[in-house]
């Protein structure tokens, strides 16, 4: 394969920080050394990324969690994925004419869960008032910052369709009929008075947690709630279908909303146990495909090799194929996870992993689940196979995208860790509400609007996001963050990354470099849910050599130019207390910093 170049991981005692954007790192930073913890710095940096990267995260968004509260030697899930609305029917969505949910404008919409999550964080661990955490974000927004130039060019490539169709939008991101310049300030007043007043209000009340406490009430019963309520009842505006549409969501949705907490889902791999959050993400993806990749598989391999790759591919085949039969939101459905996750199941799934690629879709059938597996089948089936699976924009320069993601990792200097990736409420995915400064994500458009399937719409259901941060705990006492933005790829990177550290040896920044490649084999999770039976996307760093062995395996290979794909970041403390950090050079956004 053709040489790459890494760099040493970021390295310190004090703190290290990790995000997709590197004034939200530098300010994750700040927090620590102003006497913040982790969750401290990861709230601020949260709130900081809606800003900085518009087009790939907003307060009208969503925000899975992992957290380590190393005083209780604990991790726990917060989840502020919002579920859908209660006027979110099937009937409602079929008496529209629709087959699916459209992939942006107002009926996408779940209740936002953003704003709560990084609320509860706060209030539950972290110990700086809520202005040292609001303060930089509402700086950013005000005095504005360099417009990164995939923002100006995804605002530039809409103006035209903002200024006819969501005027509201065309006056945020376009004032003055102007679009940003690239490296240009890019401001957003109205966000700013919004935070603001959230602010305001909040210091109205005595005590640290009171003013939180009043800060999610703003938002979720108050003046925001209010404003999103009132625009909405009125708002009938046209979507990719063509059409004109209504919201289903109300201020009263947003009223009874309120994040949760919860226990992760684990799995061993060697001396390492993975956390991830539960099956209304498509985190258990990466326990399968772990438990199918055992160190016993991989150990001998070159993970450069044709061998790994299609191993690898397989065994994530497999993975995803169950996600589309299984995986949901519990509240509402039954997950079978610990059968998928039992050592037998991965024994009986190992052995359908041939020589050659598979191009079936093959979920296992669980005793109880012949129905259910059934139903999914048949849905699937309807679905046209194209050449060119739907990605998101992490993956901008190789087809078209709707909106993305960004993510975190933050480790302090008492052990306490985060990682989290947020999401939804991009600039680009739905008419931003005019005085608030922000739009609503297009979340519900994971669910189907066909009868008796586990991801069918319903009312306060949780749609099951592709959103996956990850915890990783060592015999040894080392301990691990990492994510990365990127949709149905998520998980995929992440198991290339976690495999080439851990099982391969190499250093976190020499991981984080390492090529990558994923599948677009199965369902994509977003609107149109297209899939390519047998492909994979390969950075072509790995030779020709591998990518004809591979296509003579039967994968159909689609390459793409070395260290183009992904933008992993990861964080770990060792058992001797030091911290190390590292952030992928792909696309020039990721940073990592340390002391």
């Amino acid at each position: 394969m053709q040489p790459f170049t890494t760099r040493p991981e970021i390295q310190g005692r004090f703190g290290v920080v990790t995000s997709t954007h590197w004034i939200a790192s530098s300010v994750g930073m700040a927090m620590l050394e102003r006497g913040g913890n982790a969750f401290d710095a990861a709230v601020a940096a949260g709130l900081v990324l809606q800003v900085v990267e518009p087009h790939l995260n907003g307060p009208g968004g969503e925000l899975p969690a992992l957290v380590w509260c190393a005083r209780r030697a604990e991790a726990r899930v917060i989840c502020a994925q919002g579920p859908a609305p209660a006027g979110a029917t099937l009937a409602h969505y079929r008496a529209q004419g629709l087959r699916h949910v459209p992939g942006d404008g107002l009926l996408a919409t779940v209740i936002p869960g953003a704003w709560d999550g990084w609320m509860l964080m706060l209030r539950d661990h972290g110990r700086l008032r809520l202005r040292e955490v609001l303060e930089p974000a509402i700086h950013y927004a005000e005095a504005g910052h360099p417009c990164l130039p995939r923002v100006a060019a995804t605002i530039a490539g809409l103006a035209e369709f903002f200024r006819d169709t969501w005027p509201s939008s065309y006056a945020t991101w376009l004032p003055g009929g102007a679009a940003p310049a690239p490296g240009g300030l890019l401001r957003n007043p109205d966000l700013a008075r919004t935070w603001s007043r959230i602010l305001a209000q909040a210091e109205a009340h005595t005590g640290r947690e009171a003013q939180i406490e009043a800060a999610r009430e703003a938002f979720y019963r108050g003046f925001v709630a209010e404003a999103i309520g009132s625009w909405l009842a009125d708002a009938e505006l046209p979507d990719s279908t063509g059409q004109r549409q209504r919201a289903v969501l109300s201020a009263d949705d947003l009223a009874g909303y309120r994040a949760t907490v919860e226990a992760p889902v684990w799995a061993g791999h060697g001396d390492w146990r993975v956390a991830k959050c539960g099956p209304w993400t498509q985190g258990p993806v990466l326990l399968q495909a772990l438990a199918l990749l055992s160190p016993g598989e991989l150990r001998g391999l070159d993970p450069y090799g044709a061998d790994f790759v299609h191993l690898a591919t397989e065994a994530t085949k497999l993975a995803f194929a169950d996600r589309e039969v299984y995986l949901a939101d519990p509240a509402m459905c039954d997950v079978p996870l610990s059968q998928l996750l039992s050592p037998d199941y991965a024994r009986a799934r190992r052995a359908s992993v041939g020589p050659r690629a598979s191009l079936d879709l093959r979920p296992g059938t669980l005793p109880g689940f012949d129905e259910q597996h059934r139903a999914v089948m048949t849905a699937l089936d309807r679905l046209s196979a194209t050449d060119g699976a739907v990605y998101e924009p992490t993956m901008a320069h190789l087809a078209r995208k709707p909106g993305d993601t960004v993510h975190l990792d933050v480790i302090d200097a008492e052990g306490n860790m985060v990682s989290a990736t947020p999401s939804g409420g991009w600039l680009q995915s739905s008419p931003t509400i005019p005085g608030l400064g922000f739009c609503l994500n297009t979340r519900a458009q994971m669910f189907w609007l066909e009868d008796g399937l586990p991801g069918t719409l319903a009312p306060g259901k949780r749609p099951r996001t592709t959103l996956s941060p990850s915890l990783a705990l060592h015999a040894d006492g080392t301990r691990l963050a990492f994510g990365t933005p990127g949709g149905d790829q998520q998980d995929q990177w992440q198991l290339l990354f976690f495999l080439y550290h851990t099982a391969f040896g190499m250093g976190l920044q020499e991981a984080l470099d390492a090529p990558l490649f994923h599948s677009t084999h199965f369902p994509a999770s977003f609107y149109p849910r297209s899939r390519s039976p047998g492909q994979i996307m390969l950075e072509d760093s790995y030779g020709a050599e591998v990518i004809a062995d591979l296509r003579a395996r039967g994968h159909d290979v689609q390459t793409a130019p070395a260290m183009s794909i992904g933008r992993l970041t990861a964080a770990a403390r060792g058992p001797d207390g030091m911290l190390r950090a590292g952030a992928s050079p792909r696309l020039m956004q990721a940073y990592a910093v340390g002391r």
